[in-house]
Order: structure tokens, then sequence, then C-alpha cells
């Protein structure tokens, strides 16, 4: 017999009359947050398909009068979009490629080896992650300048290889690997790197998953880092080319402006709509465990 999920309030708690209102309270608030949060997505989307004295009438509508589908041809004309999603899709692959070799490697060893004082080196990477980024925005410049390393997609994903909040959340997931799987492959002659790249990677497709969604996530949303160590338009990511060539723009129209935007909003959302049970299982499966 399949087993069912249960929720905070059972079947019985929504027929109880006295839970009617709070039940009717909360489903409101949920309702007014959505909306709240969809409508910028949907005004940006239908701004795009209206004619520029329509945007800047008033008082706004949210739908168009006159449905002006050119504009995204437009706006697609305006920058080199195919060649910035080419760059954010590159770094995107390096530091993803980073992240499973570099952190996936230091998560196993220090979740599966007999790493000397690996306690302390896990409490050091928890306390970095009080730190604030932005006090260490002009160390990492410094030394990726002084590696010869800006204007260099290399400069993405050498901190790539740094996240402690990515390392901590690859070895709770490791320590959830019984393990007797890693003694017997030891028994059978198996060496560590093949421990980690026979078993411990097939075993954490999910938690690779839901980190490719955070890698992701900062490589088409970041753009004030990619503006200090990148210096030649060819070779900037989407979010900054876009905050430089369309938001900063002065002479573009507010319809072609939204027009661009809105391309450069949808496929993110795609990606988390599809990809979302992968989030939330990674989350649980990586989850401190007690």
């Amino acid at each position: 017999m399949k087993s069912l999920d249960r929720g905070i309030l059972s079947s019985y708690d929504y027929k109880k009359r006295g839970n009617w209102i709070p039940i009717g309270l909360v489903c409101v608030l949920v309702a007014v947050m959505a909306l709240s949060m969809i409508y910028p997505i949907l005004s940006a989307l239908f701004n795009g398909f209206k004619a520029n004295t329509e945007v800047n009438a008033f008082p706004p509508h949210l739908l168009p009068r006159e449905w002006h589908l050119d504009n995204f041809g437009k706006g697609w004309s305006y920058i080199d979009l195919p060649l910035f999603l080419r760059n954010t899709l590159f770094i995107f692959g390096g530091n993803m490629l980073v992240t499973v070799a570099v952190l996936g490697m230091a998560a196993f060893s220090l979740s599966k080896l007999k790493v000397p004082y690996r306690k302390s080196i896990y409490f050091f990477f928890m306390i970095t992650l009080f730190i604030p980024p932005s006090t260490y925005i002009i160390p990492n410049f410094l030394n990726l300048r002084d590696l010869g390393l800006l204007n260099t997609f290399a400069a993405f994903w050498l901190p790539a290889g740094a996240s402690a909040f990515f390392l901590l959340l690859l070895k709770n997931f490791f320590d959830g690997i019984h393990g007797e799987m890693i003694e017997a492959a030891r028994i059978d002659g198996a060496s560590d790197w093949n421990c980690f790249a026979r078993i411990a990677i097939p075993l954490s497709i999910p938690i690779f998953a839901t980190l490719a969604i955070f890698v992701f996530s900062t490589a088409w949303n970041d753009w004030f880092w990619p503006s200090l160590v990148m210096h030649h338009d060819n070779k900037y990511p989407l979010a900054t080319a876009i905050y430089k060539y369309v938001i900063s723009a002065k002479m573009l129209d507010l319809n072609i402006r939204f027009a661009i935007l809105s391309m450069v909003m949808l496929p993110p959302i795609a990606v988390f709509l599809l990809f979302q049970k992968f989030i939330m299982r990674g989350l649980h499966l990586g989850g401190v465990k007690g």
C-alpha cells in the first residue's frame, strides 16, 4: 500500500469549524505574498509588449492595449545576448566543475578520511560563514591581480573552490553515506580516489543537482564581481552586460528595456520550476543530521 505524506494539518483539521478562520487568514496572507512577488514579473513582461508612450502613460495599467511583438526583436538585436549568454554558461560550467572536484574532494576527506584535526578544520569553515562577503572582495581582487587572472574566466572559477557553504553542505551529505560501503571498497583494494569517484559521486547526484541550481543562480545574477575583474565587453556575463548596457542606458526606450529584461528574467524562472524538487530534496539530504 502506498503511503501518503501527511502535512501539518490533516483533513480532519480542515473540517473543524473553529479552524476555518485561521486557515482562511493564512490563505489570504499567502495569496497576497504570491501576488506581490508575481506582479513585478508580469508587469515587466507586459511592458515589453507595449508601445513606449503606453509604458509612460498615467495611470498605469497591466495589460497592453496594443501588442508590439517586434519589441523583443529590437531588444535581441540591441545587445549581443548570445555572446553574454555563452559567457555566463561558461562561467557556470567552470564553477560547477571546480565545485565538484575541489569542494567534493575536500568534503569527502573531512567526512570519510582520517584527516588530522578535521573537527577544527570543520569549525574553521563554519566560522567563515559569519564573515560578511564584502570584507573579502578587495583581498580576492588583489590576489587575482597578482596572479595575473584578471579579465579571465579563472577569476570566477578560482573563488568557486572556496565556498564554505557548499563545502559544509557536501560534508553533511557525505556523513549520511554508510561507512561500511567505503570500508568494503577499501577491503577490495579501492583507493581513496576510487571510493570518492565510484561510490561517493554516484550516490551524491541529488546534492550535486542542488548545488548546480545554486551555482547557476549565482552565475546568472552576479553583476558586481564581474564588473570588477572583467575589463573587456566580449567577456561580460549576462547580468553585468544588462546592467551596463540596458539598465544604465539613457537613450533606450522603456518598452525595449523591459523586453530585454523579460528575455533575461524568464530562463532562471523556468530552470527553478523544472528542477525545484532537486532543491528541496538536496537541502533535506544535505541538512545537518542529529
